[in-house]
């Protein structure tokens, strides 16, 4: 199988958990401190059943002219109650953004290397090529999904997005690549309904995952809990703001417990990683942050933050910028270099003087 770019960031995943746990048993065993960097967590297995379905066998054609949204659609309804696998060959699927394929709980959507979903033109502000609304023990990988941003048929709106995750509980997305959207590569987090209480997203992975060349955000993480990001790539993003590579911003009460770890963001017309405004417990480690046109790191009202062992360099704005009543936040262990237009030295980091309780540890080095 041919190597993709981002297999080798997976593999630097890899290496570095097994480092990071050997770091953290010497450190036990010396009777140490150990950093308050949330652990990263292996794969969950999502629950489902042994049915497997093609496409194909429900009409989809995969010659990237015929709509294939409703062929798709019976395939995954065709699933029994205790769900299964829905395979997906080579070849390129016309979905019609507008109607959006639609997941079902304990499913599993696994596409070949060789399938692409293809958005078909439209001018909707607010369209998802695949959907998962409410439904638990979903998992997403292989192929790719190129998004309508080339062809769109409007100039409004910036929720075209090529995966829409809504108020789930137990969500895999791997090894996929997600480009070209007229909103986000990915979008998750919870649902709000009229007449019941907002429910945040829980149990999120995105492992191996490419976004690139989306307009609005590589990845908006919205209400949540517990949302893993590992060995991604989020890169090229631009059109309309805020143009990040990860947008941490729910709409309604608030992220938690995120960890992002491995990761390379890079070429976003924004900050490369967001945290604005109700983002709390967020991890950001051992991840390459360079090149973007905002700061590498913004924290707008970040609670509970830790920025460790990081490479940040040769963005635009400050190398981390942490604004706005951000408390309890910790930078540690990073490699700073030419940020903010290329100056270098400490003021590549900025605290605004209304936040609280921020450290910059000694073993960040600045150049």
């Amino acid at each position: 199988m041919k190597r993709r770019p981002t297999d080798d960031i997976a593999a630097a995943a890899r290496r570095n958990f097994l480092g990071h746990l050997a770091a953290l048993a010497a450190a036990a065993a010396a009777g140490g401190a150990i950093l308050a960097v949330a652990r990263p967590a292996a794969a969950a297995a999502r629950a489902r059943g042994s049915a497997r379905i093609d496409v194909r066998e429900h009409g989809a054609s995969g010659d990237g002219v015929s709509d294939d949204t409703a062929a798709f659609q019976a395939a995954i309804d065709a699933l029994p109650d205790d769900g299964g696998t829905v395979r997906v060959p080579p070849g390129a699927y016309l979905i019609d953004p507008t109607r959006s394929v639609r997941l079902r709980s304990r499913m599993h959507l696994a596409m070949a290397d060789g399938a692409r979903l293809l958005a078909k033109a439209n001018a909707a502000p607010r369209a998802y090529v695949l959907l998962a609304q409410e439904v638990r023990d979903v998992e997403i990988s292989g192929g790719r999904i190129v998004g309508d941003r080339d062809t769109h048929l409007a100039e409004s709106g910036e929720w075209g997005h090529g995966i829409r995750i809504r108020g789930c509980v137990g969500v895999t997305v791997r090894d996929i690549r997600i480009s070209h959207c007229w909103g986000d590569g990915i979008s998750a987090g919870g649902i709000m309904a009229r007449g019941r209480p907002s429910r945040p997203g829980r149990d999120y992975l995105f492992e191996n995952v490419l976004c690139t060349g989306n307009r609005r955000q590589g990845l908006t993480i919205g209400s949540s809990r517990r949302v893993r990001i590992r060995g991604c790539e989020f890169s090229d993003t631009g059109g309309t703001p805020p143009g990040a590579g990860i947008d941490i911003e729910p709409d309604t009460d608030v992220a938690r417990d995120v960890v992002i770890e491995d990761c390379l963001i890079h070429g976003n017309r924004g900050p490369g990683i967001s945290l604005y405004k109700r983002a709390a417990e967020v991890t950001i480690r051992k991840c390459t942050i360079e090149r973007n046109r905002g700061d590498g790191i913004l924290a707008v009202t970040a609670i509970d933050c830790v920025f460790a062992d990081n490479t940040i360099r040769n963005n635009g704005l400050k190398g981390i910028l942490v604004r706005t009543g951000s408390r309890n936040v910790r930078i540690t262990g990073n490699r700073f270099k030419a940020n903010d237009r290329g100056r270098g030295g400490k003021r590549q980091v900025r605290i605004a003087d209304d936040s609280v309780a921020v450290g910059i540890d000694a073993d960040n080095v600045f150049e």
